[in-house]
């Protein structure tokens, strides 16, 4: 199927997500998460959650990663030119809602996308070849393309992989792997 379908369709599933359902994917993700060996990483890049499409709530995992010493990297979006800059996360950072309902740090110190080893990607559906589904707008190719080629991606997602987007381009980024929820 193509991205544009897909897009529409994995917004629809998980917009129909009961906060039951959500919680007990999200605990199954987490727990995988959890198993991760991070004994190399330092520096995790992760979004921040968008609840009005009922994304997975990252707050457990940056708390995670915060307690076991891992510095935690976010991003604000520039749509002008579909772009992210990063900022490093700190306990006190403050956010605020951008007119796009993304949070974001109000003031934070800049942080380079290269010295990023992990990041974590928000995605509506991926593939058995770990290309994934966006919102549309490319921010995270961009941004993937850009990282070292040493840092770790994963996607997370509800939504076990489909076979195969059909309409990938040299613009779609593989990720190195995408958690979902195992049975």
């Amino acid at each position: 199927m193509h991205k544009a379908v897909l897009r529409k369709i994995y917004k629809e599933k998980r917009s129909k997500l009961s906060f039951q359902e959500i919680v007990i994917l999200q605990k199954n993700i987490y727990q995988q998460i959890y198993n991760l060996d991070i004994s190399k990483i330092r520096n995790v890049h992760i979004f921040l959650t968008l609840e009005k499409f009922k994304e997975i709530n990252t707050q457990p995992i940056i708390a995670y990663f915060r307690n076991n010493g891992k510095q935690i990297i976010v991003s604000k979006s520039n749509f002008k030119n579909s772009s992210l800059t990063h900022f490093v996360l700190e306990e006190e950072t403050i956010l605020e809602i951008s007119t796009y309902g993304i949070p974001e740090p109000l003031v934070a110190t800049p942080f380079d996308e290269k010295e990023i080893d992990l990041v974590f990607v928000p995605l509506l559906i991926s593939d058995e070849q770990n290309y994934r589904v966006g919102y549309g707008k490319g921010f995270y190719d961009r941004f993937l393309s850009n990282c070292n080629n040493d840092c770790k991606k994963i996607g997370l997602n509800f939504f076990k992989p489909i076979a195969k987007i059909s309409d990938i381009n040299k613009f779609d980024f593989p990720l190195d792997a995408v958690i979902y929820p195992k049975e």
